[in-house]
Order: structure tokens, then sequence, then C-alpha cells
């Protein structure tokens, strides 16, 4: 699959869904297994949306390393630059549907992830740069060498085409908050866009104020802040104006993935050229069918479904 149109760099896993909702993790008797991992989702729900999508990440030499790349290459998504950690194991998710709008997550990625480990020579430096959407993420710098690696990527793209940031923080992946503000903010110097939710934002730029947050993102010479509200829709600003798009209302089946279904119609958007309030219309119209939906890739949304909920 050559002419990428996005790259996604950044984490992987499988996940592991109880098949029985609203109880505790002790007392599940079934899972079902799925693709998952946030810079993966994001490649999947773009590839679902008939863009060329791919991968930089790493998994381990195991069976679902290999699950990894066929269901990638299933979803249109190019496993080409999905290397191999040959000491480590492929990420396993396990996921509690209680409450199912807001699952804990056990992660399973000691003593660390294969994605974490992406070195120099893993990174395809020309496609890095030229690539019309390279898209990265907060957690793809909480650990060495990948945070070196994905600094590298990102000072040698130079803000070119479509550089983006989704915030993306998880707690147990870094040692501490000042940690994360310090690798997280320093992205939002090489970026043109950066989206994340009212936590991410404290995290990134010290407030959780969505007008507030987005004054400090885009005083980084971002293009455009996206910030998710949850029930209160999404804030869109640019350095010309902002709006709030409203939610669409939905029966949660889980809230997993529907912020990867958000930043795959993201990715859409942007590579169409369309506005910034179109975009965010799109991205929270195919994050809600995500949330109705229980697994994450597999969940993605086509165009024909995000257009007949719009």
């Amino acid at each position: 699959m050559s002419s990428l149109e996005v790259l996604t760099v950044g984490r992987v896993g499988v996940d592991l869904y109880p098949e029985q909702s609203g109880v505790p993790l002790a007392r599940v008797s079934t899972f079902a297994k799925s693709l998952g991992g946030t810079a993966t989702n994001v490649a999947v729900a773009a590839a679902r949306l008939g863009r060329r999508a791919g991968v930089l990440t790493k998994v381990g030499p195991d069976g679902f390393g290999t699950y990894v790349r066929e269901a990638l290459e299933g979803f249109g998504v190019s496993s080409e630059h999905v290397g191999t950690s040959p000491d480590l194991l492929t990420p396993v998710v396990f996921c509690e549907l209680n409450p199912p709008a807001d699952p804990p997550l056990l992660f399973y990625r000691q003593p660390i992830a294969p994605d974490l480990t992406i070195g120099e020579e893993d990174v395809p430096w020309a496609l890095t740069r030229e690539v019309p959407l390279l898209w990265v993420t907060g957690t793809g710098v909480s650990a060495e060498p990948a945070r070196t690696s994905q600094r590298m990527m990102l000072a040698n793209r130079a803000r070119n085409g479509h550089t983006v940031l989704d915030l993306d923080y998880r707690p147990m992946f870094w040692p501490d908050v000042k940690t994360a503000r310090a690798e997280i903010g320093w992205m939002l110097d090489h970026v043109t866009v950066a989206v994340g939710n009212r936590t991410e934002c404290e995290i990134a730029v010290g407030t959780a104020d969505p007008d507030e947050a987005a004054d400090r993102l885009l005083a980084h010479g971002i293009s455009l802040a996206l910030v998710k509200k949850g029930a209160e829709g999404v804030l869109v600003a640019t350095p010309d104006g902002r709006w709030t798009v409203e939610p669409n209302p939905v029966e949660v089946v889980c809230g997993l993935g529907a912020g990867d279904a958000f930043g795959g119609s993201l990715v859409h958007g942007l590579l169409s050229g369309w506005d910034p309030v179109k975009i965010a219309r799109y991205a929270n119209a195919a994050g809600a069918i995500v949330a109705s939906r229980l697994a994450c890739a597999d969940a993605m949304p086509d165009q024909e479904e995000i257009e007949e909920l719009l």
C-alpha cells in the first residue's frame, strides 16, 4: 500500500471485551477479542471512511502480534510499518463494562509495551515527513525510546501538512502529572491540530476550562483545537473563531473507541478540506455510533452510517 494519506503512530493491543455487561471482571465468564489501541483504532476508522491509512507501531513475536497484522490488513490498513520487539509480548487489555459509559481498563503492558520501543531504526523517515497527515499521541512520549523517536519525527516534519496530536492521557502510563505536562506540552509546538477532552487539556495546558484551554492550545501556534466536553458537545477553536458543536444523544453500550472514531473522522475531514465545524459535526456523529456498539475497531462506522445519523 504505497502513497498512504495518513500514518498514525503509537499504541496497539488486543482488546478483550466481556460478553456479560454490568458485572465486575471477577464474574465475567467469556470475552470477545478485538483489535485495539488508540493510534490503531484511528487508522481503522479513517480506512472505513475510504482513506489510505497505515500504523507505525510494534508488537511481540507471538500469536497476538500475528492477529494484529492480519486484523489491520482485514480492515484495509497497511501493516507494513508494524515492527516486532523480540523480547516483549503484544499487549492485551481487559475492559470491564461496569459502568458501560466509562469502562475501567486493565492494561497488560509490562515491563514495557512494544509500541513504546519504537526506535530510530523503526521509523520510515521520508514517510513521516511527507505523508499528508501524521497522527501522534500523548502516550507515545510516555517512555523511551519512543519518546525521542516521536520527538524526532515531529522536529523532522516541521509542521508539514496536517500534523495532529491526540492528547490521549492515561495516568497509568506516566510517572507523574508534571512529566506528562512537560512532554505533551513540548509536542504542542510541533503540531497543527490538537484534540482532547477536558482532563487531557488540563494535563497538557494546565486548565480544564474549555475556552481557556483552547486559548492556551492556540497560543502554541496550532491552527485547530478541538476540546471534547462530553454531554456538552465539542468546542472547535481556530485563530479566527470558535464554535460549540452539539452532541448526538445515544444509548451508550460502551464508551470505548468513541474518541478514536471521532479521530478517524477528523482525519477524513482534514484531508477533505472541510471547515472545522463540519468536521466536528461529522466526528461527533461517528463517535456516537461507536458508543452505541460494543467493540472498538470492529465498530467503526462508514460514511453512509454517519450521514444517516446526521
